[in-house]
C-alpha cells in the first residue's frame, strides 16, 4: 500500500513538473461543467461569467496576479463560454476547429492575493474567417474592470458564418464590430502583411 502511494505521488510530481497540470485538468472540467451542470445559452452574443480567485501560484514578484495568468484565465473562461453557447459543438459537427490567432490585453489595476474576480466573456462578432471575443476581469470587491482582453479565434475547416447558421438553423448577419476592434483587426492584417513581406511570402503569393 505504501509503495502504491509513493508511486502515485511520484506520478503526480512528474505530471505537474513536466506538464501544465492544472490547466490540463481545469479545461476539461470547465467544458464538462458548462455542458452538464449549466443551462444552455441560446443567445450567442450574451455575456457569460466565470468565477475565479487569485491563488499564491498566480502571483509574481510584486505579489499581484502575473500578467500571463490573465491570459490563462481568459482562455479557460472562453472555452467554457464556447461550450455553453454551443459553438464547440457546432465546430465538431462541421468537422472544424478554432484556434487562437491573436490576442491583446489592457491592464488597469492589479488583482491581489485571494481577491475574488469574475471573467465576463462575450462574443463581439465574426467575419469570414474568425470569431472576435472580449473578456473583462471584474473585481468582486468593488466591481472595477481590472483588465480587458480581446481575442481572435480563427476557424479552420469551415467558416464562422456556417457555424452560426448551424446553431441558429438560419443565416444570421454578423453584428457591427466596435470601432476600436476594427482598428485592432486592421493592425493585425498590416502586421501579417509585413511579416509575409519580410519572409518573401508576399511575392510568392502574388506570383500564384
Amino acid at each position: 500500500m505504501l509503495e502504491l502511494l509513493v508511486a502515485l505521488l511520484a506520478l503526480a510530481l512528474v505530471y505537474f513538473a513536466l506538464l501544465d497540470g492544472w490547466y490540463l485538468v481545469r479545461v476539461p472540467c470547465a467544458v464538462l461543467r458548462a455542458r452538464l451542470l449549466q443551462p444552455r445559452v441560446r443567445d450567442l452574443l450574451a455575456e457569460q461569467s466565470y468565477a475565479g480567485r487569485v491563488l499564491p501560484s498566480d502571483l509574481d514578484l510584486l505579489l499581484h496576479m502575473n500578467n500571463a495568468r490573465y491570459l490563462r484565465e481568459a482562455d479557460v473562461a472562453r472555452i467554457a463560454h464556447l461550450a455553453r453557447c454551443g459553438v464547440l459543438e457546432g465546430l465538431r459537427a462541421l468537422g472544424a476547429r478554432a484556434v487562437l490567432a491573436a490576442s491583446c490585453a489592457r491592464y488597469r489595476r492589479s488583482l491581489r492575493l485571494f481577491e475574488p474576480f469574475e471573467v465576463r466573456t462575450r462574443l463581439l462578432g465574426w467575419d469570414d474567417r474568425a470569431f472576435y471575443m472580449e473578456a473583462r476581469f471584474i473585481s468582486l470587491r468593488d466591481g472595477f474592470v481590472c483588465a480587458l482582453l480581446r481575442s481572435r479565434q480563427h476557424v479552420l475547416g469551415t467558416s464562422p458564418e456556417r457555424v452560426v447558421q448551424h446553431l441558429c438553423k438560419r443565416r444570421v448577419e454578423p453584428p457591427e464590430l466596435p470601432a476600436d476592434l476594427q482598428h485592432w483587426i486592421a493592425y493585425n492584417e498590416a502586421s501579417s502583411q509585413l511579416i509575409r513581406a519580410e519572409s518573401g511570402l508576399h511575392d510568392v503569393l502574388k506570383e500564384q
